[in-house]
């Protein structure tokens, strides 16, 4: 801790949380590509609003061709990388306040973004303008690192490893505190089976989000599928049911949740298959219907695929996550698995082809890391940690995916803390006022700890 950094930072609390409220009114999922806009419009525009706000603070910013913005301070070989992202997910449905607002009620935020990642993001560059001002000298140079496709590929991080520099050691406030130093491996997996079909799914918005909503059209009575739904048991979903020509139309409601914690969401497409596996639906239709059902259940670990496998890394988990099935058969179907470092994406791919009866078309792995305890980089941030909050904890082990695998000698500190609320990719995303200053002031004791 540094009295003079820590006071720079407050003293610059309201700015920091207006910078973060304009960037969190920029809707930054990805978008179709323009030039200099590798990942559309909206995202860049997020870009350049994180850079001019650096700039501003008299930081060196770089703008990598609009895949990464580069945000330094210092000299010198080594380098300390702080790797944000400044893209999100797509809002969905059942917020309280608008999802681009920024809205700030009983001292808290509300956007998308504002826990994943912008926050952090921004309350790096707040912590680095401090050190700055304060005049410390640095034996590393500072590097915060913006990406802007973490959400939906890494083509960022891929340009960035190609035509960056790599740093000496890094962290990334995408995580949580105290330190999380081993991240289960990460598989997406696309599947799809054309054959003549009448049923229609419609769910989910990215393999890494629980899908909140699923829309399905299934030729048979309204009656047969009031019938099915109060057969199923899933009390803890909502189902609007209404007739359709030549059959029912049915929207089963659940939760969006982050895919690494489905255990915070409910599957929809999992209840709606569920439901239509108890309907009198024939020929190719009700076959691959029930064996989806039967691969799938209302599991989270791959249960019934053997794929329930827990090991130093934490347990498997298995999501749904995306489906359009229309009249050429399944045209589309994602399954996001986190899996243990000890369980190979091989062993999962065969399982989930076995179980399923799908093709897969379509891979996107990310191998898990992990980085020792007695490491300089894991030590000196747990020390940063139990300082601040007078306890000491061990690193943890983790199913998202950080930009901390992207390089070597990486791990995630923060921003998410024990015992807080963390609603990321969920309706209603938020951080409180309170936790964005403890982020700010963490992540420059971290800075500090490792570069000064």
């Amino acid at each position: 801790m540094n009295r003079t950094v820590d006071s720079i930072i407050e003293r610059d609390r309201e700015k920091l949380i207006a910078s973060l409220q304009e960037n969190i009114r920029i809707p930054s999922t990805e978008g179709l590509p323009e030039e200099g806009m590798p990942f559309g419009k909206n995202v860049s525009d997020a870009l350049h609003h994180a850079l001019d706000t650096a700039a501003a603070l008299g930081l060196k910013t770089q703008d990598m061709e609009g895949y990464v913005g580069c945000v330094e301070l210092g000299e010198g070989e080594e380098m300390l990388g702080v790797i944000c992202h400044l893209d999100v997910v797509p809002e969905g449905t059942g917020w309280k306040h608008p999802p681009y607002g920024a809205v700030i009620e009983d001292g808290i935020m509300y956007g998308r973004g504002t826990l994943d990642d912008k926050g952090p993001a921004f309350a790096a560059i707040y912590a680095l303008a401090a050190i700055k001002e304060a005049g410390i000298p640095l034996r590393r140079r500072i590097r915060i690192i913006l990406g802007t496709n973490v959400e939906t590929g890494w083509g960022c991080m891929d340009y960035y490893r190609a035509h960056g520099e790599a740093p000496t050691l890094a962290f990334t406030p995408d995580g949580e505190y105290p330190v999380v130093n081993s991240e289960k491996g990460i598989l997406h997996t696309t599947f799809e089976k054309r054959f003549k079909s009448r049923l229609r799914i419609k769910a989910g918005t990215r393999p890494n989000v629980v899908p909140g909503r699923t829309e399905v059209f299934v030729p048979v009575s309204e009656a047969e599928v009031k019938a099915a739904v109060d057969a199923s048991g899933l009390d803890d979903f909502t189902f609007e049911i209404s007739p359709a020509e030549g059959g029912t139309n049915m929207t089963v409601i659940g939760l969006d949740a982050h895919a690494s914690m489905p255990e915070a969401g409910k599957n929809s497409l999992q209840a709606a298959l569920k439901v239509l596996a108890g309907l009198p639906i024939f020929d190719m239709d009700g076959a691959v219907v029930r064996r989806l059902h039967s691969a799938l259940g209302m599991g989270m670990h791959g249960e019934s695929m053997g794929l329930d496998v827990t090991d130093a890394s934490g347990r498997l988990t298995l999501n749904p996550g995306v489906m359009d099935w229309n009249e050429n058969g399944i045209v589309d179907f994602k399954i996001d698995v986190r899996h243990p470092i000890s369980l190979s994406a091989e062993d999962v791919k065969g399982a989930e082809t076995a179980a399923l009866g799908l093709p897969i078309t379509h891979v996107h792995q990310q191998d898990g890391l992990y980085v020792p305890a007695d490491s300089e980089l894991v030590s000196k941030l747990l020390t940063v940690y139990a300082e601040r909050n007078g306890k000491r904890l061990l690193p943890l082990a983790i199913g998202g995916g950080t930009y901390a695998r992207a390089f070597k000698n990486a791990v995630a500190f923060g921003c998410e803390i024990p015992g807080h609320p963390a609603p990321v990719h969920m309706p209603n995303e938020m951080i409180s006022i309170e936790d964005l200053m403890f982020n700010a002031h963490m992540i420059a004791d971290a800075m500090l700890a490792l570069a000064e």
